[in-house]
């Protein structure tokens, strides 16, 4: 497998108050990990910056519009009651959004099997017009939307094993049936979707867990509700919201996933991808806010990305 991962020095840039959990060192704890020699044949590239206008391929003209009005010349503005912003907040949210983009072209065009965007802030609370939950732009429904738009994807199935669930990706996609959403993630917690009962147009998988589920429940819905669901859709690209704050360490949470737990979801969405996808995978990060869990999960999702 030829992996890619795209990374910037201005994801660091991205400044919130002392004691907020979506902090720089979550970067900083996975660069870490990616010095170990089996992370030697990964290809890593700085992430391009997006323009402006990619934004719109998921939120309207006037959502970017407030949003660009929001961020501070200088200090830390609070946007939303768990989202701040500081100078470099709107950059590094566009080289996100820009190392999304690069990595569907990348797949599409063969110079990579997948790919892995090691970015902040993250996406999948962001919904057609509202901020939220760390989050500012919506990283997975935009390199979504490029994929059908310049690479005339057909069914575009976007995963999210975030602990949270992904509001935002189901709000932008839940009248589209072109895009497959499924989620697994602890009910009730933050935001209060994601039920079973919710499902769009048949096109919305909701695999809600427990307080204190672990391995053995988490595969067994990825089994019987999202992998199931995968296999009729048959995408031709697999996005993957990758959030590992389902890891036992995590504080935001009371999933208690280990680090193999990660290995194999991303080699079942692996498996999809190479019987419908011709093993296009793009998996950007979401969440995971205990640095040596994230290190660990992210770790080994970006192993078995290489290896196959």
């Amino acid at each position: 497998m030829t992996t890619i991962l795209y990374e910037h020095p201005v994801f660091l840039e991205h400044h919130v108050p002392p004691g907020h959990p979506e902090r720089p060192d979550r970067l900083r704890a996975l660069n870490a990990a990616l010095e170990h020699e089996n992370f030697r044949p990964l290809e890593r590239r700085p992430a391009p910056t997006a323009g402006e206008d990619a934004v719109t391929l998921a939120h309207p003209e006037s959502f970017l519009q407030q949003v660009m009005g929001m961020m501070p010349d200088e200090g830390m503005r609070q946007i939303e009651a768990d989202t701040h912003a500081s100078p470099d907040s709107l950059k590094a949210a566009l080289t996100g959004i820009g190392g999304a983009m690069a990595g569907v072209d990348d797949v599409f065009s063969g110079r990579a099997d997948n790919v892995f965007v090691a970015s902040r802030p993250p996406g999948h609370h962001a919904e057609h017009d509202r901020v939220m939950g760390f989050c500012l732009f919506n990283n997975a429904a935009i390199a979504a939307r490029h994929a059908q738009k310049a690479h005339g994807a057909e069914r575009v199935a976007i995963i999210d094993f975030d602990v949270h669930h992904g509001n935002g990706t189901q709000d932008i996609f839940e009248a589209d049936p072109s895009v497959l959403y499924c989620s697994t993630h602890q009910m009730p917690l933050y935001p209060g979707t994601g039920a079973k009962g919710e499902t769009g147009m048949g096109n919305i998988v909701n695999a809600p867990l427990n307080p204190d589920d672990g391995s053995a429940e988490f595969r067994d819905a990825v089994r019987a509700r999202i992998l199931p669901a995968l296999h009729d859709f048959r995408p031709d690209l697999v996005i993957i919201s990758a959030g590992f704050d389902a890891h036992h360490r995590d504080p935001l949470a009371q999933i208690r996933l280990v680090g193999d737990d990660f290995d194999w979801i991303t080699g079942q969405l692996m498996d999809v991808a190479s019987k419908y996808a011709g093993n296009r995978v793009v998996s950007v990060l979401e969440g995971g806010y205990d640095l040596e869990g994230l290190a660990e999960s992210a770790g080994l999702h970006i192993c078995r990305l290489m290896k196959g």
